[in-house]
């Protein structure tokens, strides 16, 4: 057998590839399949009991290629570096086989086993996370030269094509399979699996993580993933609502009236069978309960000595007295003095620099009815008269007496007027005071320095007949401002009227005696028709407690009301919380409210209970409230 030149086998890359032209040497080439190494049936030098000597020396001369076929052209020269890129041989493939000569017939030779400690142990590096690479084992120790027959064995041993060496990124080299489960990466490296680009779909997400596919959508998994997302929040917002619902305040409760809203008395209607004057004006009323009538025709009038009912007010107001007060001290001046001799006027008998209490002075006022004093008053309260008419007048606005014009203080002008409606006012007001209510009741009174002297009001003397003032003149004829009292059900009963342009006889004197007998029968009818009747029993349904949340309660009168009144009158009942309010709970029997009619003195009224007990809105029912 002919043996290579040693030159010849170091060159890199030179083959004699039966067919074809010769190529460079892959380094990764692969190497022959074992059945290269079968005796040829044209023979060789090979024997059958062993090899040649020739092949005993190539034996001892070659060192055979590592398990993971390490490439021939490597070890032939060493000087040149593989490509990196180049595909690695399989695992599992054969050694080359012994080449054939020049003839093409094939050596019958034993493959002999290299020794695998003399191969270097390739070092790996590795560079970013999931892609090791085959790192630079630095220079190649000069590879041993084969024998001229084993260069002439590789050289004509026939090679599988090696595939174009294209460069490729390492993240986009394929593993190579060698057959035993176990994938390659790039320079015969074992690839590591690259995660995926987190997808945005959680589940999605989860699946390439876990290798696991996501499920098929289906219309009932999307209902069953729609409803585990919700099911958590609505039951978050459930519990949110009944923790507002039950903490929530409770709407205050309400006191609703069900009995009837008014009540009429029975009997002929007593202001149709009163005795009306036939002229002038008139009007009356008891205090609380409401009008008796109004009788003439409502204009302006003279109102004579009727007009120092407000001078009083005025003086009472500015120097208020109280219970058994007697006020500051007033002096007579030398005016009120010399007035007090007048023959056309009613005066008051008073002398210069006399001195009385605003009490006395009221006296002189009201009961002889004294120009002069209401004239002093004046000019002590406002330094002039006019100054105090303008107060006067001031009040009469306040009051709502707009038809009523004061141009002074006694009444003696005939321009001073008003109206019997808007005097009526000014008697509701001035009789609450005490000290006003005491002197224009006195029939008679007796003055240090004066004497006795009498009312002009001469009803004074009938039972029940308790003021207020009279007034006379040519323009104004007879009248009276007048109050009377009646008890009734164990309660004072306040009878309030005006009488105005009453005329009788010839004189003066004669007209205000007839507005003092048609006022008194005007009193004793309404004394005589004031009554009283039971309107609720005790224990009747008259309202109910409502909670606001639709449960109520009923509510039960503690007493008879009893309401007093007059034939055919009809009055209003009202039915009021106690001043604390409606509790939201209560036992049987707490009182709640209140149901009366009538106002100021005539009001009657009896406490209102619950006919059962009262308790707070049930736990469902505040669960289920909307307002």
């Amino acid at each position: 057998m002919e043996r290579d030149e040693p030159g010849v086998a170091d060159e890199p890359g030179v083959a004699d590839e039966p067919g074809g032209d010769a190529g460079p040497a892959e380094p990764d080439a692969v190497a022959a399949p074992d059945s290269a190494a079968t005796p040829s049936a044209e023979g060789g030098d090979r024997t059958g009991d062993g090899q040649d000597g020739t092949d005993r020396e190539a034996a001892g001369e070659i060192e055979a290629a590592p398990k993971d076929a390490a490439p021939a052209a490597e070890d032939a020269a060493p000087e040149k570096a593989a490509p990196e890129d180049a595909a690695p041989a399989p695992e599992d493939a054969a050694p080359a086989g012994p080449s054939t000569g020049a003839g093409g017939g094939a050596t019958k030779d034993r493959l002999l086993r290299p020794l695998v400690s003399d191969i270097p142990e390739p070092r790996v590096t590795y560079g970013t996370p999931g892609t090791p690479t085959k790192a630079d084992t630095g220079p190649q120790a000069p590879a041993r030269r084969e024998s001229s027959t084993a260069a002439s064995r590789a050289a004509t041993a026939p090679r599988k094509p090696a595939a174009a060496a294209v460069p490729l990124p390492p993240e986009a080299r394929p593993a190579q399979d060698t057959g035993e489960g176990e994938a390659l990466g790039p320079e015969g490296t074992r690839a590591m699996p690259v995660p995926p680009v987190a997808d945005r779909q959680p589940l999605t997400l989860l699946a390439e993580l876990t290798n696991t596919p996501p499920p098929p959508q289906t219309p009932l998994r999307s209902i069953v993933r729609r409803f585990k997302i919700w099911t958590p929040l609505v039951l978050l917002l459930a519990i949110v609502f009944v923790i507002v619902q039950a903490l929530r305040p409770l709407p205050s409760p309400t006191l609703e009236s069900t009995a009837a809203a008014t009540f009429t008395f029975d009997g002929a209607a007593l202001p149709q069978s009163m005795p009306w004057p036939t002229e002038g004006q008139s009007v009356a009323e008891v205090e609380g309960l409401g009008s008796l009538g109004v009788h003439g025709a409502q204009t302006p009038v003279p109102i004579a000595s009727v007009t120092k009912v407000m001078t009083a007010y005025v003086i009472l107001q500015d120097h208020p007295l109280s219970g058994k007060q007697e006020g500051p001290v007033i002096r007579v001046d030398k005016q009120a003095a010399q007035e007090a001799g007048s023959e056309n006027e009613s005066t008051a008998p008073v002398q210069e620099n006399q001195k009385f209490t605003e009490r006395q002075m009221l006296q002189l006022l009201l009961i002889p009815s004294g120009n002069n004093i209401a004239r002093l008053l004046a000019r002590w309260d406002s330094g002039t008269q006019e100054a105090f008419v303008a107060k006067m007048q001031a009040t009469a606005v306040r009051l709502g007496m707009a038809q009523t014009t004061y141009t002074g203080a006694s009444g003696f002008e005939s321009t001073t007027r008003s109206t019997a409606v808007d005097l009526l006012k000014l008697d509701r007001v001035v009789m609450k005071n005490d000290v006003f209510r005491w002197v224009v009741a006195q029939p008679n009174v007796t003055l240090p320095g004066v004497g006795r002297i009498f009312n002009n009001n001469q009803d004074l003397v009938h039972p029940g007949v308790i003021g207020v003032k009279t007034g006379s003149s040519t323009p104004a004829g007879g009248a009276l401002m007048w109050a009377a009292q009646k008890k009734v059900g164990g309660k004072e009963q306040l009878i309030l009227g005006v009488t105005l342009q009453q005329h009788g006889g010839s004189t003066v004197n004669d007209s205000l005696k007839a507005a003092l007998d048609r006022s008194l029968a005007l009193m004793r009818s309404v004394q005589g028709g004031l009554t009283t009747a039971t309107i609720v029993r005790k224990g009747e349904v008259v309202g109910r407690v409502d909670d606001g949340l639709g449960g109520t309660t009923p509510v039960v009168a503690s007493k008879d009301l009893t309401a007093i009144g007059w034939p055919g009158m009809r009055t209003g009942l009202s039915l009021d919380p106690i001043a604390s309010g409606v509790p939201h709970s209560g036992k049987a029997g707490a009182q709640v409210g209140t149901l009366s009619f009538g106002t100021g003195s005539a009001r009657t009224s009896v406490p209102v209970v619950l006919q059962s007990a009262l308790s707070e809105p049930s736990f469902g029912t505040k669960l289920t409230r909307l307002g």
